[in-house]
């Protein structure tokens, strides 16, 4: 990552001109399944830009003009405010046809639509001043490493420099996570600003999921008044004030199995579009000094088969975990830490099995692999650099569940 950050437009430059997400039309049919349906209509459009957005690092205007049309980042927002309180598993299928097209588009997509449910978890005040200007807030959430607050008469001071803002190129608010000492002890807490108030340095130079545009964030003494701040504890046992304000299981979810199934789907969606890719290869293909075709041979057949199998049990796991999180807030501490442990360390697994999955199919692709306009490179270094995030360390997150196994407290925060 360069060290000689470059000052970059502010994000609010970034949104393209949408009007039609407030019409009725669409939205008075938009359902769980019918948003699913838009979305696999939307998976071409995404597959042709995916390398435009890799080349420009963030995703294309047009591509998140049509996500906005679509009614995509409204499935957290509640009811109250026009929103489809869409379950977890309805959520995997409105994701997974995006990540057939772009795996760095369905990152931000999917982030950007969960952080909706983050602003259900502050005061009501805070949620009548955004979601009753629009519908849904489209905001990268921001943690490490955390920024400082200090008291400002009833409000907070804050200053940081955060890394990893998935969503920001196209934002109107951030999310950012600031420690605030208390008592002589720090509390980490929850933010959230006018992406206009941040300046977005242009530090996303990377080799996988390049068209995140993740860049980095600052802000110095910025004032954030009290109701847009609050405490991270509760919200991570699914304690929050959304399970106070909303009846819906899925407002006493806690936060960190959502963050977690919400950062596996672009893996698995990439992972099937690769079997898909392999398959078509295999149909028409001869290796060069052969006469076979390529789909007559069994080591190619194994492959593909392989390949695919590891791809359906990574999906497997995702929706049992997210069926499991959706009552995970029903179950008490400290069984309900084991619980959050173990669902981290079966999505781990599951983008595992993807990364291997992609692998296979790469060894089976021949020298066109290695073309930046072959899809299938483009696949397996975006989830080579998916699979690094910190939720999917999988040393740590096997460490995490041998500890709970043995009932041994956790020896990291990030749980």
């Amino acid at each position: 990552m360069t060290t000689n950050a470059t000052h970059v437009a502010f994000a609010d430059r970034r949104i393209p001109e949408v009007t039609s997400f407030s019409t009725t039309e669409k939205l008075e049919s938009l359902t769980s399944e019918t948003l699913a349906h838009r979305m696999r209509e939307l998976t071409p459009l995404l597959s042709t830009h995916a390398r435009e957005a890799e080349l420009l690092r963030r995703p294309v205007d047009s591509v998140w003009s049509a996500l906005l049309e679509s009614g995509f980042f409204r499935q957290f927002v509640p009811a109250k405010f026009g929103g489809m309180e869409a379950t977890p598993e309805a959520f995997i299928d409105s994701v997974l046809p995006l990540a057939q097209g772009c795996s760095s588009t369905a990152w931000c997509a999917a982030f950007c639509a969960v952080h909706n449910w983050h602003l259900a978890h502050f005061p009501m005040q805070t949620q009548d001043e955004i979601w009753g200007a629009q519908p849904y807030v489209i905001a990268p959430d921001v943690t490490f490493p955390p920024g400082r607050a200090v008291k400002d008469g009833d409000g907070f001071r804050i200053k940081g420099h955060w890394k990893w803002a998935s969503g920001v190129m196209h934002a109107d608010w951030i999310f950012a996570k600031v420690l605030i000492e208390i008592d002589g002890k720090y509390e980490m807490m929850q933010t959230i600003f006018p992406a206009r108030d941040a300046s977005v340095l242009d530090t996303w130079h990377v080799d996988g999921m390049s068209g995140t545009g993740s860049n980095d964030v600052t802000v110095d003494n910025l004032f954030i008044p009290p109701h847009r701040i609050v405490p991270v504890a509760p919200v991570k046992s699914g304690k929050g004030l959304g399970a106070r304000y909303y009846d819906n299981p899925l407002y006493h979810m806690p936060a960190l199995p959502l963050l977690c199934i919400a950062a596996a789907i672009p893996a698995i969606g990439t992972a099937r579009a690769a079997v898909g890719h392999l398959q078509q290869r295999l149909i028409g293909h001869v290796t060069v000094g052969t006469e076979v075709a390529q789909k007559e041979r069994p080591a190619a057949q194994m492959r593909l088969s392989r390949a695919d199998l590891l791809t359906r049990t990574a999906e497997l796991i995702l929706r049992s975990v997210a069926r499991e999180g959706l009552r995970l807030g029903e179950i008490d501490e400290p069984r309900q830490t084991g619980e959050r442990i173990r669902m981290r360390a079966q999505l781990a697994f599951a983008v595992g099995l993807c990364r291997e999955a992609i692998a296979i199919i790469c060894e089976a692709a021949g020298s066109s692999l290695h073309f930046l306009s072959n899809p299938l490179q483009r696949a397996k270094r975006d989830v080579d650099v998916l699979s690094s995030h910190v939720v999917y360390d999988s040393d740590i997150a096997n460490e995490l569940h041998g500890r709970s196994l043995l009932g041994m407290p956790p020896n990291t925060t990030l749980t």
